[in-house]
């Protein structure tokens, strides 16, 4: 199963051009599960076809990245950031370059720290100023690689470190690998609702294939699955974030963007099977596919399960696998639990 997580966290998958990703999670569903691929881009595996509740989950594939948008004389590449980006984390990174012949490499490069000045030292870097060194001579070499509009993304190993798992994108490729795990476990059991499991394209950029997808399924029932802030490692504060940490189970979403039944009935599932889970207090819109699939048309019994994950939109994002088993264990014994008969009014 870590060789499914790591060949998604691994693929080149920036919001808008997530094919390399969608193909991979959509080959593996596809053993199981009737897969179809919409016009936004979004892949959903369905499961139990026809019954009048159905169940979506959704974790989003897209992933922060940078977008080529001018190349110099001298055959440097400037580019712009895909959803939100640490310009302090981004000089001196290696980075694949996703064109239309294939991969490019590249590095991410800087003025040496002996040349620059005092008041340099001290700022913060300014993502105009970057630039992407693909070892060209010019502009005519450099175009006969790269286009305007190509993208990129950290080039970084997926290592295993313990029960942890550090890569890129695990925000949210962790979800998305979630949902193709719930689809496998509930492939042989007897279903009472349709489950349609989704990964999602464009959250980064605002949410965008969840919106689209969860107004074509038209669901009773959605639950999104995303990573959270784990407040356990230095520098984060657990009075502002609450009490997250790696290796204690799932995080289940209480607010505004969560139905109070569905957060209750969840809660009462991982209680009957054992699973660990914390309890995370969002008392306003998540910024997760939640948000858009609680008010798609007439209104959706939203919830969501998160993974605790540190260090998030870093080339180092860290979670734990037990974790991330541990989701999908308990979104499968909840799909599998209901009767298809549930009374979801808000109370």
């Amino acid at each position: 199963m870590k060789e499914f997580l790591k060949s998604l966290c691994e693929a080149v998958g920036p919001s808008g051009r997530e094919m390399e990703p969608i193909g991979i999670w959509r080959d593996y569903v596809s053993r199981f599960a009737e897969v179809k691929v919409d016009v936004h881009g979004n892949a959903i595996g369905i499961l139990n076809p026809g019954s009048k509740v159905r169940v979506m989950i959704s974790g989003h594939i897209d992933e922060i990245g940078f977008m080529i948008r001018y190349i110099d004389k001298d055959g440097f590449l400037y580019f712009s950031p895909i959803g939100g980006i640490d310009p302090n984390l981004v000089p001196g990174q290696r980075v694949k370059i996703r064109t239309r012949q294939g991969v490019v490499k590249g590095v991410i490069g800087k003025k040496p720290i002996h040349l620059m000045e005092r008041e340099e030292l001290q700022k913060c870097a300014k993502m105009d100023t970057l630039f992407i060194d693909i070892g060209v001579r010019d502009k005519e070499s450099a175009q006969k690689l790269v286009e305007i509009g190509d993208v990129a993304v950290p080039w970084v190993e997926f290592w295993e470190m313990g029960e942890h798992v550090v890569s890129k994108a695990l925000d949210d490729r962790s979800g998305a690998y979630v949902v193709a795990r719930v689809l496998e476990l509930l492939k042989d059991r007897e279903l009472n609702v349709s489950v349609y499991g989704v990964s999602t394209v464009q959250e980064e950029i605002g949410l965008r294939g969840a919106k689209t997808s969860a107004f074509g399924i038209d669901p009773t029932i959605g639950i999104a699955v995303d990573v959270t802030f784990a407040s356990d490692h230095p520098g984060v504060d657990e009075k502002k974030v609450g009490e997250i940490k790696l290796g204690s189970g799932p995080v289940i979403a209480r607010g505004p963007n969560i139905s109070p039944k569905l957060f209750e009935r969840i809660r009462e599932i991982a209680k009957q099977n054992q699973i660990p889970f914390q309890i995370e207090a969002i008392p306003r819109a998540t910024g997760t596919d939640a948000n858009p699939i609680q008010v798609t048309r007439s209104g959706v019994v939203a919830g969501l399960v998160s993974i605790p994950l540190r260090y998030m939109h870093t080339p180092v994002e860290m979670a734990n696998f037990t974790d991330i088993e541990n989701t999908a264990m308990l979104l499968a014994e909840f799909i599998s639990a209901l009767s298809g008969k549930e009374d979801w009014t808000a109370w």
